[in-house]
């Protein structure tokens, strides 16, 4: 595993934690653009200069809190990941073990809705990997 140098993250990190905007109306099934981090180990990191990728909007908890799945383009196949139609030309990947509860202040823009039934099926794959 490659060293990670987070001097470029903390500034982005607390510039989003400073600031007083916040996206309205996100929902359940959206898909945003979300600044996601340099996070620690093999937990998904996002990318480009606001540290950013696509996540699927599981669940929200008021408007300041939700709980979200990175999304990829990068194909992988498995229990712990999902393919769906993104509706970009290309196939999406939700990495279903790498979900977690963000502020809301993290969210950047809509870009998306996932369809009904995929959602349900992410769902179904992650009350089953959380089994314990």
């Amino acid at each position: 595993m490659s060293k990670k140098d987070y001097r470029q993250w903390m500034p982005v990190k607390a510039s989003i934690n400073n600031s007083p905007d916040r996206p309205v109306g996100f929902r359940e099934r959206d898909i945003w653009i979300c600044s996601i981090g340099e996070n620690v180990g093999f937990e998904e990191d996002g990318k480009g200069s606001k540290f950013a990728r696509p996540v699927l909007i599981l669940r929200t908890y008021g408007a300041f809190m939700c709980h979200v799945v990175p999304l990829s383009t990068t194909p992988k196949r498995g229990a712990y990941y999902y393919l769906f139609d993104g509706g970009t030309g290309k196939e999406s990947v939700a990495l279903l073990t790498q979900s977690k509860v963000i502020d809301s202040s993290r969210l950047k823009r809509k870009i998306g809705v996932i369809k009904a039934n995929d959602f349900q099926s992410i769902k179904r794959m992650i009350r089953a990997l959380l089994r314990l």
